[in-house]
């Protein structure tokens, strides 16, 4: 009786975390060993992208992937370049209406954490200092691919109305963030979005 109450309880949640991987991982430091003598007389700048996908696979069960690529510059000389791609599958039992949201902003907020320690671990491992990225807002990065496909809705453009069908199923959102000192400042990433469409 117990394990039937209890696998009640698992279905009626909203959202259930099936599975979490690291579906790609790459990085770089092309300017090895010579750039971390310049990194003692100048700080890196950093710059930060992050794309969030979501694919179906089955029935009420989906894939959101979560693609972030970061590149640590000191002058115009590339320090290191680190790219990952962490996915997470998801049973979701919420109405139709709010299945795009819960893909590209509740989704990804659960596997941020967990992206941002690989992010993290491997900056340092490569030898430099850790990349600590602050906390993502993905309710504004949806946003913002929301206003982004009613405008080009509006203007009614041949390839901007595919672009904008795609951000309106909910298959992409984008942002950039170039982390201030305590990491949270953001923008949207234009670029990103057109190379994602």
């Amino acid at each position: 009786m117990a394990e039937e109450t209890s696998n009640n309880a698992a279905t009626e949640q909203p959202i259930v975390i099936n599975a979490q991987y690291t579906k790609d991982l790459s990085f770089e430091a092309p300017g090895a060993p010579m750039i971390f003598s310049k990194m003692q007389e100048e700080a890196p700048t950093m710059s930060v992208n992050v794309n969030v996908g979501a694919n179906p696979i089955q029935g009420n069960t989906y894939e959101t992937v979560l693609e972030i690529h970061a590149e640590c510059k000191i002058k115009d000389e590339v320090a290191f370049i680190l790219e990952l791609e962490y996915a997470g599958v998801f049973t979701l039992n919420v109405p139709e209406e709010h299945l795009q949201p819960v893909l590209l902003i509740e989704c990804p907020r659960l596997l941020f954490p967990f992206a941002r320690n690989i992010l993290a671990d491997v900056s340092r491992d490569g030898g430099f200092p850790p990349l600590m990225l602050g906390p993502l807002d993905f309710a504004a990065m949806f946003q913002a691919r929301l206003e982004e496909a009613e405008k080009a809705m509006a203007a009614g453009a041949g390839n901007g109305a595919g672009a904008a069908a795609d951000a309106v199923t909910g298959t992409s959102a984008a942002a950039e963030s170039a982390p201030e000192p305590d990491g949270t400042d953001e923008k949207a990433d234009k670029k990103a979005a057109k190379k994602k469409s």
